[in-house]
């Protein structure tokens, strides 16, 4: 639509006056701006993004998570990351997009657009490049699933002991006051850390490709506090509590690697270079870390295992998701390295000295992995690293915004998550009861087993 022509629709009689009344070159160069287009190959990638990033969801997480878990929690488990991931696609499509990418808005939250209200098939949303757009309902859905999978990770640190009716009264007080808010503040334009200028100093924008401070360290900061209210698990560190199914939880990494790439690459918003760029990272960081992670069991005098492998992998794809269009491929690599040996260290060495039960490691991998991949973003940007940035790039002033943004998402997370935790326990009770947890969630929640044998 023309300059002359959204005049014209939003203003009406008024609005042809209006234009009427400018110079003659202002009218010939307003008729003359061309009309945005809406980039049929760009839609259609950005469409298959969103389903590989749902695919991510389920099957991938439910497998991932369900087979760390014992067997009685399995369809627990899986049941509450699809009922979750479920809510957030609700919440999303009332008042979410509204409050993360409203039209109206101020450095912390946005406002508007609540029911999608004024969004039909010919709304345009911007991508990267002048001229060309996507069509709303692709954008919005696209950054639904992120909501979506941002809290079933969450999930992770209170399986085998958290209700059903509490994980669902949690996840949308946490949407509300946690992911929204964060999810603006990184991404929408005039949020706290999209904008450069913090504090008002000359610091750079935060760099977030694909949800670092987004989904990770929100999600594992989130997962450790969750955990921390809740309690241990009875028997932890007393029972065995390993894996029931090492086997379903490699089938969900491969899953979860697969649709990261919908998640990274289709962060780009266009199937274009930097899309490209985001591909190959994903690849590369992603092999690195689950080799690193396996040379780092053999190191500590234990055998390259199969549950290594799969941290290392998701440990990688978690440190490169916000430096996958912000690395060269060699720096990418060595991201993937460093963050599976610090994620190795905070599982194997950290974890049980503290003594906190994040049962799935949610915190120790998304938490952990997620903030060196957002300070190491601020490092491998570099053009003299191989990374996109231009000759302008100083790598001191972005680091420390990059840091910035850790300690936000942080402080965010901490502060919401409190709260949302103690308003589920107040209306639900938030645990289950010692024999539902003994016999199993399974039974106890849902009235079934996840195998009859």
């Amino acid at each position: 639509m023309t300059f002359a022509k959204k005049i014209a629709a939003g203003a009406g009689a008024t609005g042809l006056a209006l234009f009427a009344a400018l110079p003659a070159w202002a009218q010939e160069a307003a008729a003359a701006a061309p009309e945005p287009v809406v980039d049929k190959g760009d839609t259609a990638w950005m469409m298959m993004s969103t389903v590989l990033v749902l695919a991510m969801i389920l099957p991938g997480l439910a497998l991932f998570y369900g087979g760390l878990t014992r067997t009685k929690n399995m369809l627990s488990t899986m049941t509450q990351i699809g009922a979750l991931a479920c809510l957030a696609m609700i919440v999303w499509v009332c008042y979410g997009y509204g409050l993360a990418f409203g039209p109206e808005g101020n450095a912390f939250i946005a406002w508007g657009k609540f029911f999608l209200a004024g969004v039909t098939p010919d709304s345009l949303a911007d991508t990267f490049s002048d001229g060309f757009k996507l069509p709303e309902y692709v954008f919005i859905s696209f950054q639904m699933t992120f909501a979506a999978i941002t809290l079933a990770l969450v999930i992770g640190a209170t399986v085998e002991r958290m209700k059903f009716s509490a994980a669902l009264v949690f996840g949308l007080i946490w949407l509300t006051i946690v992911y929204f808010p964060i999810a603006h503040m990184v991404w929408a334009a005039g949020g706290f850390l999209f904008e450069g200028g913090m504090f008002g100093t000359e610091l750079p924008a935060a760099l977030d490709f694909a949800g670092g401070t987004v989904v990770h360290i929100n999600a594992g900061v989130s997962a450790l506090v969750a955990s921390l209210i809740l309690g241990k698990r009875i028997g932890y560190q007393k029972e065995i509590m390993a894996p029931h199914s090492l086997t379903l939880t490699m089938v969900g990494t491969g899953l979860l690697w697969v649709g990261w790439f919908g998640f990274n690459a289709g962060s780009a918003l266009e199937a274009n270079g930097s899309a490209a760029l985001a591909m190959i990272n994903t690849f590369v960081a992603t092999a690195s870390a689950g080799l690193f992670w396996m040379i780092a069991e053999k190191v500590a005098g234990h055998k390259p295992s199969a549950l290594g492998f799969c941290s290392g992998i998701i440990a990688g794809l978690v440190a490169v998701t916000p430096a996958a269009g912000n690395s060269g491929p060699f720096g990418a690599i060595v991201l993937g390295a460093v963050a599976s040996l610090i994620c190795f260290y905070a599982v194997t060495v950290l974890k049980p000295k503290l003594g906190y039960d994040d049962a799935l490691d949610a915190f120790g991998i998304h938490g952990i992995g997620g903030i060196v991949g957002a300070i190491g973003t601020g490092i491998v940007y570099a053009p003299s690293l191989g990374g996109p940035g231009g000759d302008d790039f100083a790598m001191g002033p972005q680091i420390a915004t990059q840091i910035i943004a850790v300690i936000v998402a942080i402080v965010w997370a901490v502060i919401g998550t409190t709260i949302a935790v103690y308003i589920a326990k107040a209306l639900t009770g938030l645990r289950v009861s010692e024999e539902v947890e003994r016999e199993g969630l399974d039974l106890g929640e849902h009235g079934e087993r996840a195998y009859n044998i």
